[in-house]
């Protein structure tokens, strides 16, 4: 564990060049006082840190000191080339970029560790686009890349409907989901997403804008996400369900927050075993069809349209199973 620390303590110098005890010690999930025994620990064996002080003071590794990557394990450097499958990056224009990267990261490991691209590539295959629609990435998606990566303003005409609108915006991120990408920038004082296959045209300025550092794409996203699976869920209903039903539920709703939220407000079981909860869905029919599936483990409360509907289909299933010859008419 000691060792697995001062390895990233040394490259936490590597890449920030000056870093304070405490920082280094919210970055390790340590104390200060650790930090300053691994910091003796490092001197001991060789590597050349030094300590600034002063209030603008902190540790830093003398002369450009540079490390191999000789303390990588197996797992971790085929993690390294899994995190640079090709697909998304080659997207954005980046695959050359990749590739050299990848070179350079090889040449650094150890000979016992330099299988680990082909391990990683036998092994892992990254295809992100849905089944059934056109592979490729869309028009605009290197140029909106190169802007997010450098910070540049970009005035973009983007197909909203039927007609077009164009708009001068801060390009924050790009977001990959489920084979479309997704443009998050900021309009004026707000932030807003567009799919980046309805972008027409793509003017990157020569000015840079101020990015706000504390903004979080993932983040941002996931509140995004939130929100649109909510508003496609405007109406509720409310089930009586059994132990099996209820876990059965969980595959069946939109979106895994919803279906929580409904259990965490639930009440207990009843004496019969079964729980009643009230659960956001689309509309009566799409409810209809996805709790036809969970058969006798749900009675549905309400709406009366909903528990109608249900009635009739096992109504009509009684029918059928029904002792006496099947009807085959």
């Amino acid at each position: 564990m000691r060792a697995s620390r001062l390895i990233s303590l040394l490259l936490l110098l590597q890449s920030r060049e000056t870093m304070t005890a405490g920082e280094l010690a919210r970055e390790l999930e340590v104390s200060e006082r650790t930090i300053y025994r691994d910091v003796l620990a490092l001197s001991a064996a060789g590597v050349p840190v030094y300590a600034d002080r002063g209030r603008a003071g902190g540790y830093r590794l003398l002369g450009g000191y540079r490390t191999r990557l000789t303390g990588l394990t197996r797992d971790e450097a085929e993690a390294l080339f899994l995190a640079g499958l090709p697909g998304p990056a080659g997207d954005m224009g980046l695959a050359d970029a990749v590739a050299s990267a990848e070179l350079k990261v090889l040449a650094a490991l150890p000979p016992a560790l330099r299988d680990a691209p082909a391990r990683a590539g036998q092994r892992f295959h990254l295809d992100v686009p849905g089944w059934f629609r056109e592979v490729g990435p869309p028009a605009w998606l290197a140029e909106l890349a190169g802007a997010v990566w450098r910070d540049r303003t970009v005035r973009l005409r983007y197909r909203r409907g039927e007609r077009e609108v164009t708009r001068e915006l801060s390009p924050y991120g790009l977001v990959l989901k489920s084979g479309t990408w997704y443009l998050v920038a900021r309009v004026g004082d707000g932030f807003r997403t567009y799919r980046v296959d309805r972008v027409v045209d793509v003017e990157v300025g020569a000015g840079t804008f101020e990015r706000d550092e504390g903004f979080d794409l993932a983040g941002y996203w996931r509140e995004q996400a939130e929100e649109f699976l909510r508003s496609m869920l405007p109406a509720e209903v409310t089930l009586r369900l059994s132990a099996a039903g209820l876990r059965r539920l969980r595959h069946l709703v939109d979106g895994p927050f919803v279906y929580d939220e409904a259990v965490a407000a639930a009440a207990g079981p009843d004496g019969q075993g079964r729980v009643v909860l009230r659960l956001p869905v689309e509309s009566v029919e799409v409810a209809y069809s996805q709790l036809l599936t969970l058969g006798p483990e749900v009675e549905v409360l309400d709406p009366p349209e909903l528990r109608a509907l249900m009635a009739d289909a096992a109504t009509r299933a009684a029918a059928l199973y029904s002792p006496g010859e099947p009807d085959q008419r």
